[in-house]
């Protein structure tokens, strides 16, 4: 007969994806930023 083992208590994961992807995401925020301002920019430069 097997002994009943209590389970451990869970430690609060670390995540260090954490950071990697709030960087990512700031980033991917510049870019579409940088984008829309190139965009714009192009817009109302266009010789017409």
């Amino acid at each position: 007969m097997p002994t009943h083992r209590t389970t451990r208590p869970h430690r609060t994961p670390v995540r260090p994806t954490t950071r990697a992807v709030t960087l990512g995401l700031a980033l991917a925020v510049l870019a579409g930023v940088g984008w829309v301002a190139g965009m714009i920019y192009t817009l109302i430069t266009w010789p017409l």
